[in-house]
């Protein structure tokens, strides 16, 4: 714990994180497509909202519990999907789903992570989250959801924002690919990482063998240096809101969009059975020049019933960045990169210590707020900063 003790804040985590991880993993995992203005966004605008607080109230017996379809979580807080998430710890997936169940939060699996969802399920008490990313293909999409079913996951999670490979300029400067492939450039990166050489993928390669898409599809999959029957991306272009209609019909648990940024879209997952949807721009990995996921939400919120589930990921980094989030109408927020800056530092520790610092900081900004539940959180405590003068 000694290496996390000065670690105050997300930030502290991310900074000594990037100075562990190779630069191949550091693009993977800190960077964002083309010129990064979605990811930069997805953080800026937390800045652009200020808070208005209360005082004079009793808010001695805070809680930042929500509920959600009968699950009580301990804060409005989750765990999204981040696929390769070995390459920043080995038997990352496995930590992950383990802090989550301990610390009562939801955890997606990636369709792109490497432990089998059978065995995440069994870390978590059953109760994991499913991210797919779905081809266009009814015959393919089946077998997955059989495979679903018999794992008992409650939730499916579809991706609507991949469907071609984005720019990701800075991995392939990197010689980063997906799949993986090794190449001189990343050797030589390897070497100068002796710490994640020998603690992550060593001990990965010796413990387990080359990591494998283990979640992609309805059967366990190549290992990630080999490219998945039909390909990564392979027909992703043709999934349509007809697919989601059929997969709606067939599916017997809580469906989940993910990627909703536009209104109109919000309106179609509630016409096409949705159980909620997230607001996201998919860590500003996919498309450039997006509007925040924080910008959006007012008008995702809007344009669906009030008990209809706005969820929302991109950008937290501060327990005042969630609590902004609640204000505006998400009934929890989501977070990728900061759990695995922790993986990065110290392991499991290192994500325990991430959702610590988040509950920590909720739970005192709640109280600095005025309020004693998420309940009493409004727009009504938040203004639009006014411009700095040029």
């Amino acid at each position: 714990m000694g290496k996390l003790k000065n670690c105050l804040s997300i930030a502290d985590l991310e900074r000594e994180a990037r100075r562990r991880m190779p630069a191949c993993v550091r693009g993977y995992v800190c960077g964002g497509t083309e010129d990064g203005q979605s990811l930069a966004e997805s953080l800026r605008h937390f800045q652009r909202l200020g808070f208005v607080p209360r005082g004079l109230r009793d808010v001695h017996r805070r809680s930042a519990a929500t509920t959600l379809w009968g699950q009580t979580y301990a804060q409005p807080l989750g765990f999204a999907p981040t696929g390769f998430s070995a390459i920043v710890m080995r038997d990352c997936d496995a930590a992950l789903a383990r802090v989550a169940r301990e610390e009562q939060l939801p955890f997606i699996i990636s369709g792109a992570s490497t432990v089998p969802l059978e065995r995440l399920q069994q870390e978590n008490d059953n109760r994991c989250w499913y991210q797919a990313y779905l081809p266009g293909n009814m015959a393919r999409i089946r077998p997955l959801l059989e495979r679903l079913q018999r794992a008992e996951i409650p939730v499916l999670v579809i991706t609507m924002d991949t469907c071609v490979g984005a720019n990701r300029e800075n991995l392939q400067r990197l010689r980063f690919t997906v799949p993986f492939r090794f190449s001189p450039q990343l050797l030589l990166d390897g070497l100068l990482h002796p710490r994640w050489t020998a603690g992550v993928f060593l001990r990965t390669v010796l413990s387990d063998g080359i990591p494998r898409f283990a979640n992609l599809a309805h059967e366990m999959g190549p290992a990630i240096t080999q490219d998945p029957p039909h390909g990564f991306r392979g027909e992703r272009d043709l999934l349509t809101w007809d697919c989601i209609r059929e997969i709606r019909q067939l599916w017997p648990g809580k469906l989940v969009l993910k990627g909703v940024m536009h209104p109109d879209d919000a309106r179609l997952a509630v016409a096409h059975g949705a159980d909620a949807v997230i607001v996201s721009t998919h860590g500003g990995r996919q498309l450039d020049s997006c509007i925040s996921p924080l910008q959006a939400l007012p008008g995702v919120r809007a344009a669906v019933p009030d008990d209809f589930p706005v969820l929302i990921d991109g950008g937290f980094r501060r327990g005042t960045d969630v609590l902004k989030a609640v204000a505006l109408g998400a009934q929890m927020a989501f977070c990728g990169r900061p759990q695995l800056f922790g993986a990065a530092v110290a392991g499991e520790a290192g994500i325990r210590h991430a959702v610590s610092i988040f509950q920590q900081e909720i739970l005192t900004d709640m109280a600095l707020l005025g309020c004693s539940s998420l309940q009493e959180l409004g727009p009504d405590l938040l203004r639009e900063l006014a411009p700095a003068p040029v």
